[in-house]
């Protein structure tokens, strides 16, 4: 049976598994605000999402690897702590080149917490 405390902590690592699985695609919706307030072009724009995705696919081969060496709990509040940091930051982006970088470090945070979670469920 599990305990109350560990609970807690599964569903709090779902939901930051909602939010980085939910901000992969958050910024399409976005896409001509961001562009017009940031001055950038189409092409630019896509770099928003191929940019987070790219992150992504090269991070989340090494969260095994990553998990060992930090353990899942400190890995995972690592991940989430930086991937908030790189939200603001992104909020706080004064062009397109700064926000596509910041993207990316949001997508490599994000990208170590999906498969912590499913290993923490199984």
């Amino acid at each position: 049976m599990m305990s109350m405390r560990k609970h807690i902590a599964f569903a709090s690592m779902c939901m930051g598994l909602f939010i980085a699985q939910l901000d992969i695609q958050i910024v399409s919706s976005s896409l001509n605000e961001i562009g017009g307030g940031l001055s950038a072009g189409k092409d630019e724009m896509a770099w928003l999402q191929t940019s987070y995705l790219i992150a992504e696919i090269i991070v989340i081969p090494l969260s095994g690897w990553l998990s060992r060496v930090f353990s899942t709990r400190w890995l995972f509040t690592l991940s989430a702590g930086i991937f908030t940091l790189m939200s603001i930051a992104c909020g706080l982006a004064w062009n397109i080149q700064i926000m596509i970088f910041f993207r990316a470090l949001q997508g490599a945070a994000g990208a170590s917490m999906i498969p912590l979670v499913f290993t923490t469920a199984f």
